[in-house]
């Protein structure tokens, strides 16, 4: 398999202007406290992907977000393996489109708390 595309917050904003669809992979309690204020965006928590993958249209741009974009690069190689053509992951996930003052609904401060996150950690993001 080829590897992922991966993508910055920049570039996925670009996209998303462009039509692209953002699909967030959080658990519900990291969407409810900060979220991304776009409208072309799913929420579709990790463990729910598998029964919910026909949600995710195939005839247009997908882009996989998370809190860091561990998670989100996960389901992109799921996707990928699922027969999708144009999906990717935005690297760094909410935290770095929040701290490039990007479009979000919520508590941003939330954030704050991983800004040294240590992803080697188990359940750090």
């Amino acid at each position: 398999m080829q590897p992922a595309k991966e993508i910055c917050p920049g570039t996925t904003l670009g996209k998303v202007r462009e039509g692209a669809l953002i699909v967030d992979v959080r658990r519900p309690e990291e969407v409810a406290e900060v979220t991304f204020d776009v409208p072309n965006y799913l929420h579709i928590p990790i463990s729910e992907l598998e029964d919910r993958i026909n949600e995710i249209p195939r005839d247009k741009e997908i882009v996989m977000v998370c809190l860091s974009g561990e998670r989100s690069l996960r389901t992109t190689y799921y996707l990928m393996n699922a027969g999708y053509q144009n999906v990717y992951n935005m690297r760094d996930g909410i935290i770095k489109w929040a701290a490039k003052g990007f479009p979000i609904k919520g508590n941003a401060e939330a954030l704050a708390q991983y800004a040294s996150c240590d992803c080697s950690k188990p359940n750090c993001c």
